[in-house]
């Protein structure tokens, strides 16, 4: 009895073989995927580079199409997206709508996606440690605009010199290419809404 699933993707037969005319078309399409998710971030190629162990032209030619990405490559690239595999190999559309997001460990943080792969403004919840007073807090600049919404404690948020303290319902925005960063204000886990904009415009929400 053949007790195999039937691939949902429909890129293989009853009996598990593949099909190499249907992988073809997601093999060429993910070096461009790769350059518009990098692009969405806000990353350059010697940074994202720098972050996988890996030489910018190795990173090139991935999204050029002139070499083949493997799977090391490709979770590394998750991983600093933050995105799921699916999202940078092209998983096909099913028609739901529903978001199914992978936490993400950065640092201690957790991130959850809630938007898809290249979304125009990405949301993105992050729990946040406790962070115990006077330690640093890390800060880094790029492209973009981000909003912030505190949804349980206290959260500090530095902005170049300057440290603003966040309680729980209170919402910030600013401009990212200012070197930023944001802890926890207590000892206690901290948990934030946060909406990032690559195209670094303001939101517009609509009143009806």
């Amino acid at each position: 009895m053949d007790t195999s699933a039937p691939d949902p993707h429909g890129k293989t037969d009853p009996h598990g073989r593949v099909d190499p005319d249907a992988l073809e078309p997601v093999i060429e399409s993910i070096g461009p995927r790769l350059r518009e998710t990098r692009t969405a971030r806000g990353l350059t190629l010697s940074e994202v580079a720098e972050r996988l162990g890996v030489s910018v032209s190795t990173l090139s030619r991935l999204e050029s199409r002139r070499r083949r990405a493997t799977l090391d490559l490709l979770i590394g690239l998750a991983r600093i997206y933050r995105v799921a595999l699916d999202d940078l190999v092209g998983a096909p559309a099913t028609g739901d709508p529903r978001i199914r997001p992978t936490p993400v460990r950065v640092n201690g943080m957790v991130f959850l996606p809630l938007t898809s792969r290249n979304a125009p403004v990405e949301a993105v919840k992050i729990v946040l440690p406790g962070h115990r007073p006077g330690d640093p807090i890390t800060q880094r600049a790029h492209g973009g605009y981000e909003w912030l919404y505190v949804l349980s404690g206290t959260v500090d948020l530095k902005l170049g010199p300057t440290i603003t303290r966040l309680e729980t319902g209170e919402a910030a925005e600013f401009d990212t290419r200012e070197p930023h960063g944001m802890v926890s204000a207590t000892t206690s886990a901290a948990e934030v809404l946060a909406l990032f904009s690559a195209e670094g415009e303001r939101i517009h929400v609509g009143l009806h």
